[in-house]
């Protein structure tokens, strides 16, 4: 399985469309086999074509910060299950992800500034 963590310096990015990269994450029995990155798009994430391109690299789960429903729907329709509401190191979100501690907040950003 793989996850994706809109990043900027070590942390979750507060935006996901204004990401500085993704950091992807290659899990076998929740243990992280290998770690990559992609560039963020120039742009809005749900006006680029980020999902397409996470869904053909195999990424399944999306670990963001905030979150418009614009691209959370283009996301889920890529098959990328995104779970809103996560902060704080990547390192530390991870592993606290993979023991099963981090939980979609259910809140969406409702304008392009949202922070």
């Amino acid at each position: 399985m793989k996850i994706a963590i809109p990043t900027r310096e070590g942390r979750v990015d507060d935006h996901f469309g204004h990401c500085d990269h993704y950091t992807i994450y290659t899990i076998e029995d929740k243990t992280i086999m290998a770690t990559e990155t992609l560039a963020s798009p120039q742009g809005c994430g749900c006006k680029s074509n980020i999902a397409s391109t996470l869904a053909e690299m195999g990424v399944e789960v999306m670990l963001a910060g905030n979150m418009g429903e614009g691209a959370k729907n283009k996301l889920s329709a890529a098959g990328i299950r995104v779970v809103r509401g996560c902060q704080g190191d990547i390192e530390v979100l991870i592993k606290t992800y993979l023991m099963g501690f981090v939980f979609d907040s259910g809140l969406s950003c409702d304008h392009h500034d949202c922070h």
